[in-house]
């Protein structure tokens, strides 16, 4: 079976990212302490996401994984190892989470993309039923990986303070557009770089005030308009 040039290109870097994943604390040399690093950076990542970045201390962390404290001493000697080893974490899962996305989506964006047959009636279409897809990746991200959501927000913010993590949101911001440029180019945009930044801010922002304002209160039909109005731009419609 031949594969399509966006999904390899999504799956590619989306692999390069996980594999470029460096990490500052202490490895692991046996599987069972391998095992117990990970439930240490688990269990700091559910302390951000709850309590915020600057609740994560050894103690904290110690308690909430149910390991000594010497244990988080002994893989992470400070806390902005920690920090930055439980969210170099998150960009590696977050790589393959993105990757599986692609798996399951691309096949059904190129075919659609397939049906254009140079009518106006279906570019239309096509833009709308993109926009459909948009605004329901919205709602599952909301609905199903809200920690995840709040976890990324908290790595942006901590970015800022944080020069040690600034690669790692270049490589997270890269999983997700890289994937949205390919298929820009498959649509035949001329800037698909640029269209594709633009989806995933638009795509960001709304995934900012659901949080804010609750999955339940999302306004699906605003949505929809925005990301149509969005697709009508670049089809020329």
């Amino acid at each position: 079976m031949t594969r399509s040039p966006v999904q390899d290109s999504a799956a590619t870097v989306a692999s390069a990212v996980a594999e470029s994943v460096q990490y500052q604390g202490r490895k692991a040399s046996r599987q069972g302490s391998e095992q117990r690093r990970q439930a240490i950076l688990d269990a700091a990542m559910r302390i951000i996401v709850r309590e915020g970045v600057r609740a994560v201390r050894h103690r904290a962390v110690a308690a909430e994984a149910e390991v000594p404290l010497s244990a988080t001493t002994y893989y992470f000697k400070d806390i902005n190892d920690l920090i930055t080893d439980t969210f170099a974490q998150f960009v590696e899962r977050s790589a393959e989470a993105m990757a599986a996305f692609w798996d399951r989506t691309e096949g059904l964006l190129l075919a659609k993309v397939g049906r254009l047959n140079g009518s106006v009636e279906s570019r239309y279409q096509l833009a709308d039923e993109i926009a459909g897809l948009a605004v329901e990746y919205v709602r599952q991200q909301l609905l199903t990986r809200r920690d995840h959501l709040l976890a990324e927000c908290a790595f942006q913010q901590e970015a800022l303070l944080n020069p040690r993590l600034h690669e790692l949101v270049r490589s997270h911001r890269q999983i997700l557009v890289q994937g949205v440029t390919h298929f820009f180019q498959v649509l035949g945009s001329k800037q698909p770089e640029q269209d594709a930044k633009v989806l995933t801010g638009i795509i960001e922002r709304m995934e900012y005030q659901g949080l804010l304002d609750g999955a339940d209160q999302l306004d699906n039909e605003d949505m929809l308009a925005i990301l149509k109005r969005y697709m009508y731009l670049v089809l020329g419609l």
